[in-house]
């Protein structure tokens, strides 16, 4: 089997999935995580699709290298990382639809069948009681959680943003109105100089909250280690790490107690599982970054039913996205019921792009496809 064709669609200029085609018939999707389709748009089309066009699409492990090694002087963080993703979950499809068996099955089987996910809410503009009411219908709806991201200034800002950062008083108003038997993650996406965090996180720990999500800046391994040794709240990063190296420093130096390693960000499915292996080593378990629930939820399910040290909720965005909500661009789209997630069962990742939906967003000029081809 050699690979014939690689087709980069972008849709609604931020949304970048991949197709991978071979000269048997089969194809395999990905996609990249990154938002900034102007920069992985032609690194999929020109910097990695000529490495792979005549190339068998079972030699993941040589093409990935391939891809790092090739493209080094553009990563190995952000872009580049990211467009090798979306390929990378593509080649991981096309080995599951030849097999004939789904994905999950040739990463090592299903060590879990029961996908519990939390609800990760992304609003930045509700007050504490909107907060704590809206963490309370997704209670009742059968999540074990639920994760705010709350709306600070990030700590090198300009200073234009008037926010208010009311973090505390957001899960204590959550807290009061869901009591003690569901679990509240929180989320600042960098906002803090550690001396400020470290000052949040002992606020929170009374709150009871579960993890003290990106308190500082992703560089600031030093701080992150100050912080875990201070705090008895669990600190969580990773999003912003892009390979096992990273994620090796983010261990050894930051020592954070749960890493978050994102399949669409994080070289994809290959890279994952090494990383997944550096977190066992170290006795860190995992809870990933999942913002897309389109394929990459799709890619992280697989990884989570067959990664043993998944062993807690994962992530799963509850905002409206136009490929879920709206477009509906999966053939057979994840559902939660009862706070879980099922896996299904056809081979590969179990999903494929719907051609009719596709077709009309070109028409409309919501998506745009390109091929590089033999």
């Amino acid at each position: 089997m050699k690979i014939t064709a690689i087709e980069s669609l972008v849709m609604f200029g931020q949304y970048h999935f991949v197709r991978v085609h071979t000269d048997e018939g089969i194809s395999g999707l990905g996609e990249i995580g990154s938002r900034e389709t102007a920069t992985t748009d032609p690194l999929v089309r020109k910097g990695l699709a000529p490495l792979l066009i005549g190339q068998n699409p079972f030699d993941i492990e040589r093409l990935w290298h391939a891809m790092l090694h090739r493209g080094y002087k553009l990563g190995p963080s952000g872009g580049l990382l990211e467009a090798m993703a979306g390929i990378d979950i593509a080649l991981w499809d096309i080995a599951g639809k030849a097999a004939g068996y789904p994905l999950c099955d040739l990463l090592g089987g299903r060590y879990r069948t029961k996908l519990m996910v939390y609800a990760s809410s992304n609003r930045r503009d509700l007050s504490p009681q909107e907060e704590a009411e809206r963490a309370a219908s997704f209670q009742d709806q059968g999540y074990p959680a639920y994760k705010i991201h709350s709306f600070v200034r990030w700590m090198y800002d300009d200073g234009a943003s008037q926010s208010h950062d009311h973090t505390v008083e957001t899960v204590r108003a959550i807290r009061n109105r869901v009591g003690d038997g569901f679990d509240i993650l929180v989320d600042v996406t960098n906002a803090y100089l550690p001396h400020t965090a470290l000052r949040v996180a002992r606020e929170l720990e009374e709150l009871r909250a579960w993890h003290f999500e990106e308190p500082i800046a992703d560089y600031d391994l030093a701080g992150y280690a100050q912080l875990a040794a201070a705090a008895d709240i669990a600190i969580a990063a990773g999003e912003n790490c892009y390979t096992r190296w990273q994620f090796r420093d983010l261990i050894l130096t930051g020592q954070v107690d749960i890493i978050q390693p994102d399949v669409i960000k994080c070289g994809g499915i290959s890279e994952f599982r090494k990383i997944a292996a550096l977190a066992q080593t170290f006795n860190k378990p995992i809870t990933v970054h999942n913002t897309q629930p389109t394929v990459g939820t799709v890619a992280h399910m697989h990884l989570w039913a067959s990664v043993s040290s998944c062993i807690y909720p994962q992530e799963y965005s509850i905002e409206p996205h136009p490929l879920r909500d709206q477009w509906p661009i999966l053939d057979e789209q994840p559902a939660v019921r009862d706070g879980a997630l099922e896996l299904g069962g056809r081979p590969g990742l179990g999903v494929s792009l719907d051609e009719d939906v596709l077709r009309r967003l070109v028409e409309r000029g919501h998506a745009v496809v390109t091929t590089a081809a033999d």
